[in-house]
């Protein structure tokens, strides 16, 4: 189950990074952290479920499927941070005069083209 795209744009708004020294942290509202974390609950229930597929020797075609489907949600997931960080955290970056912070972004996304 996803969200609309309204939806997706109003949780991707409320996220933020901070850096402190070396440590870099974020910051996300309770919404954001909820709406992820119930993602990624159903993400985990879905993991289960293609192990006992397995475990119950389903046609593989059918545990494929269900691989293909958590891949969706993962990408999801992870779509809703890579836009929330862009966003937020990589223009006030880019507004500060770090731009090293563009290559950042693109080994990012490189890692999750590979996928």
């Amino acid at each position: 189950m996803s969200l609309d795209h309204r939806n997706e744009e109003e949780i991707i708004e409320d996220s933020c990074c901070t850096h402190v020294g070396s440590q870099r942290k974020s910051h996300h509202s309770d919404k954001v952290k909820n709406n992820l974390v119930t993602r990624l609950n159903r993400i985990e229930g879905q993991i289960r479920g293609i192990k006992g597929l397995i475990e119950k020797d389903t046609y593989c075609d059918d545990v494929i499927n269900q691989i293909s489907a958590t891949q969706s949600a993962l990408n999801s997931v992870a779509k809703i941070l890579l836009e929330g960080h862009m966003k937020s955290c990589v223009v006030e970056r880019i507004q500060e005069g770090d731009f090293e912070v563009l290559d950042e972004v693109l080994v990012t996304i490189q890692k999750l083209m590979k996928k």
